[in-house]
This record gives C-alpha cells, structure tokens and sequence, in this order.
C-alpha cells in the first residue's frame, strides 16, 4: 500500500483536488470545513493543517508515524553521522574538553560563579558522564 493510499484511508471528508492533491477534514481538531492539504510527491506524503495542526498531532490522531509518509524507507544518511568514529570515542574528546572548559571557567572566575552554579556546572558533568557510560553499556 502506497503512503498516501494509508493516509487518506484514514480521512473523513476527502476530495481530491488535483493530481496527487486531496483536502480532507483534519483529525486532530475539530474541522467544519476540510482544512488538512494532502499532496504526493516521489513516494512520500506532505501534510499541512491549514487550520494550524502540528503534522506530529495529525499523525497522531490517525494512528500512523512519520514513517508511513514513505513508500518506503529513506537510503541512510551520508555525512557526519556516518563516521567511522565510534560514538563512545566521540563522546570521550568531548568530555576531556568540556573539563577542561569548565576548569577554566571556574578558575576564572572563582569569585563571580555562586554556588548554584558551581552545582549545576558538577550536574552537567556527571549528566556527560552518565552519557560516556551509557555508549559504554555500563548505565
């Protein structure tokens, strides 16, 4: 079944307006008059509530996900999230330079920084922390 076959299934009130163009009554509020644009294009659905639905909360009330927008699953993503780097090494780099940032911050300004902020900068560093173990499998 096509994305845009399981999306206007779910529709009341649908009428077509074009080739590959639908409006129909937006399930996420109460619509009295067809508010919700439906259009196809390359084997994927866009959605738009002119009524000011979040496409989230139209979903939602229809009881599908992003992910039956497609046709068919996106090819993965080439780029910085492709790296070779494994997370946890990534997240290692990052925590050694957030230390020594903060050691810096807190050394430089020693007198300005309250305690609060001294707390939450120690929250902050255990939340990173916390993120290196979890990559770790160690929660």
């Amino acid at each position: 079944m096509s994305a845009a076959a399981r999306v206007l299934e779910r529709l009341h009130r649908v009428k077509q307006t074009g080739p590959g163009r639908w409006i129909g009554s937006c399930p996420a509020h109460e619509d009295t008059s067809p508010s919700l644009s439906i259009r196809e294009i390359d084997d994927r659905v866009l959605l738009h509530d002119f009524g000011g639905c979040e496409t989230d909360d139209v979903l939602a009330a229809l009881g599908l996900s992003l992910s039956d927008l497609f046709d068919r699953p996106l090819a993965p993503h080439i780029g910085p999230t492709a790296s070779r780097i494994p997370a946890a090494d990534v997240l290692l780099a990052l925590d050694h330079e957030i230390c020594v940032a903060s050691l810096l911050i807190e050394d430089g300004m020693r007198q300005r920084l309250s305690e609060s902020d001294r707390d939450r900068l120690a929250l902050a560093g255990g939340r990173i922390k916390s993120g290196i173990n979890y990559t770790r499998g160690l929660r």
